[in-house]
């Protein structure tokens, strides 16, 4: 479990500084801004993982046919509408994590949240 909030949290971290359309409202310097913003930061990590629990393999599931014909591309797709529904669940109980497009923002950062997931899972899991 904490593993998972852990890859979590740093995925979010992690989107929210390499893409331009992902951003946490508050202060932009260093020592400020993390003070300001790691609670918001673990609080949208946990909801990804919420949703990424709950809502994605239903969604997985329903989407197989276009899986299939995009030979996987389609999961992309698929994280980045996560992305999207975990900001607008962030923007429900006021967290000041946004998303601003999916066509790049949303999807640039599931990619920068793949790829933080599969390095931090790596690190961990051969220790």
């Amino acid at each position: 479990m904490l593993t998972w909030l852990l890859t979590n949290t740093l995925a979010v971290a992690a989107a929210a500084w390499l893409v331009e359309g992902i951003y946490i409202t508050g202060p932009r310097q260093w020592p400020a801004e993390l003070e300001e913003k790691w609670l918001t930061v673990l609080a949208v990590g946990v909801i990804l993982g919420l949703v990424s629990m709950f809502v994605k393999p239903i969604v997985q599931v329903l989407s197989i046919p276009f899986i299939v014909v995009t030979l996987g591309l389609f999961l992309w797709v698929i994280n980045a509408g996560m992305l999207m529904l975990t900001a607008w669940l962030a923007d429900l109980f006021d967290l000041g994590f946004h998303v601003d497009d999916f066509f790049w923002a949303a999807l640039l950062g599931a990619l920068v949240i793949t790829v933080v997931n599969w390095v931090v899972d790596g690190v961990l899991m051969n220790d």
